[in-house]
């Protein structure tokens, strides 16, 4: 017979516990680079959440975009006469932002004019030519050879070149001078004996302005016209626009200046008046806080608002997309002026 062997039986010592585990293995210590790794790890985890600064900077543009819309609805449509010059016209950065202001407010729905003198660029072809600048209170005294410079330094080189500029920035531009179809009609000034053929404006026919308004083209005016024997006169190119716009019935007339606007202490250039009515500008120019250059400005305006201009403003033409300051924000750039 066959016997089965007994096992041996296993000693409680050796005998594992069901519910024995493996003891945990030491912790050692984190190096620096486990550090940095993991450091390296939360800021890309922070950086994803966040969003990227170009976005943040075209999220910022759309906002600026989404504020303008209550202005380009209620300017679209409308005239808006800019007379354009001084310092605003020596600086190429100054004169890039001006007219890329234009062409923007174009493209929006606006009908730009754009009104134009040339002084410092009929200086520099004077000295060229060895004549000597010669101004009696501020006007430019204009003989007959000095006449022939302003003619063609607006007419031929000034006015060419920012109907260029606008073309090449976007939008399309005809130049003109108020000779072109009558436009303007000038007449001597008062003081023609000592100022010699310096003009006013007697009439304007804007027939030729109507069709390519309404075309979306950006009318380029020039700062000269003639008389009825066909004489050309040099006329300051605030009144051209002043009258310009009050002939075209525009919503608004902005001057382009070297100073904020209006100011309440001539002294004191943090004096700005932002906005003012035809009665509070005449008391100040009665009681002297309007002076000088000033004046002819003012008057300008009063008289562009006096035949149905809506609103009139002198801007600082120094500070840098100040027409869109102007006429798409609350604050503008300068001082308004109201009928």
């Amino acid at each position: 017979m066959l016997s089965l062997a007994k096992p041996s039986p296993i000693s409680p010592a050796h005998q594992p516990h069901p519910f024995t585990t493996k003891p945990p293995p030491p912790k050692k210590p984190l190096s620096m680079s486990t550090i940095r790794c993991c450091s390296s790890s939360a800021a890309a985890s922070a950086a994803a959440a966040a969003p990227p600064a170009a976005l943040t900077a075209a999220m910022s543009r759309v906002d600026v975009l989404a504020e303008s819309l209550p202005f380009i609805q209620k300017f679209r449509g409308k005239t808006v006469v800019v007379k354009y010059g001084g310092a605003a016209m020596k600086s190429p950065e100054l004169q890039a932002s001006v007219i890329k202001d234009l062409v923007l407010l174009s493209c929006v729905g606006l009908r730009p004019v754009f009104v134009h003198g040339g002084g410092p660029a009929i200086n520099s072809w004077l000295h060229r030519l060895h004549i000597t600048p010669n101004f009696l209170n501020g006007l430019r005294v204009t003989d007959a050879p000095t006449m022939e410079i302003v003619e063609m330094v607006l007419v031929g080189n000034v006015n060419k070149r920012l109907v260029s500029l606008i073309n090449s920035a976007g939008a399309t531009a005809v130049g003109l001078s108020g000779a072109d179809a009558r436009l303007l009609t000038a007449r001597p000034s008062p003081n023609s004996a000592r100022l010699g053929f310096v003009g006013e404006v007697a009439a304007v026919d804007p027939t030729i302005l109507r069709p390519l308004i309404s075309a979306g083209l950006i009318p380029v005016i020039a700062s000269v016209a003639a008389d009825e024997s066909g004489q050309s006169y040099n006329i300051n190119a605030d009144t051209v626009a002043g009258e310009v716009a009050a002939a075209l019935g525009a919503e608004k007339l902005i001057l382009l200046t070297d100073v904020a606007g209006v100011l309440a202490d001539r002294d004191d250039a943090g004096s700005l008046v932002k906005e003012i009515d035809i009665k509070g500008v005449k008391r100040m120019v009665a009681e002297g806080a309007v002076a000088g250059g000033m004046i002819p400005k003012v008057n300008c305006c009063v008289r562009a608002l006096a035949q149905g201009v809506r609103t009139a403003s002198i801007v600082d033409g120094r500070v840098p997309h100040s027409l869109l300051l102007e006429i798409l924000t609350d604050d503008g750039a300068g001082t308004m002026i109201r009928g």
